[in-house]
């Protein structure tokens, strides 16, 4: 079951929800802060194309 870790959004009033959100300035600052985020969680940073990127643990398995 894979399971949403954290919200990487460029616009506050776009997210709302129990992930942890991440609120950034420019869509370069979204990437770095998703995918330090996806090294330091050992999961999946996905860009869902409307300005919000999530970080998913896809189980693996465990």
């Amino acid at each position: 079951m894979s399971k949403i870790l954290a919200v990487v959004a460029v616009n506050k009033e776009q997210i709302a929800g129990g992930a942890p959100i991440f609120i950034v300035g420019s869509r370069e600052e979204q990437e770095q802060v998703a995918f330090s985020l996806e090294k330091i969680l050992d999961a999946n940073a996905h860009d869902i194309k409307n300005g919000l990127m999530i970080i998913v643990d896809h189980g693996n398995g465990e």
